[in-house]
């Protein structure tokens, strides 16, 4: 005799919760628009003081300076059928300090080195996701 998976529902967070499950993850995507049209790129970032460093495989050039981006990151557990993703946008700027650039060089994993390797700081203006979670019978 077989059982039916239990049903699945998403509920939505706020955008604090959002941040904060953004602030314990390492890993997620650079989303920008080029030549109008999305571009996804994989990255890592810290967030701190308010501000969200992120570091992605994304040419200078190809980010116009105070354009809008998102980032998104998410946990889906897809045996378990929970799991959580969330998203956070606004303008950003680039990194230019050498002190920070040698900081964040170190302490975040770099996907290339080179003329695609850039670190950005993004000043989250929204934030929002849900959980996705087993529906109680």
């Amino acid at each position: 005799m077989s059982t039916a998976p239990a049903p699945r529902r998403l509920v939505e967070v706020s955008g604090a919760e959002a941040l904060y499950l953004l602030e314990g993850s390492r890993t997620g995507r650079l989303v920008h628009v080029r030549n109008d049209t999305p571009v996804l790129r994989p990255a890592a970032h810290v967030l701190e003081y308010g501000h969200l460093v992120v570091r992605a495989p994304v040419p200078r050039p190809a980010l116009p300076v105070g354009a809008t981006v998102t980032y998104h990151v998410d946990e889906i557990r897809t045996e378990l059928g929970t799991g959580w993703s969330v998203s956070a946008s606004g303008r950003f700027e680039f990194v230019s300090d050498p002190d920070e650039l040698a900081h964040y060089r170190r302490t975040l994993p770099g996907w290339t080195h080179g003329p695609h390797d850039t670190l950005l700081r993004l000043n989250p203006q929204t934030a929002s996701g849900f959980r996705l979670t087993r529906a109680e019978a």
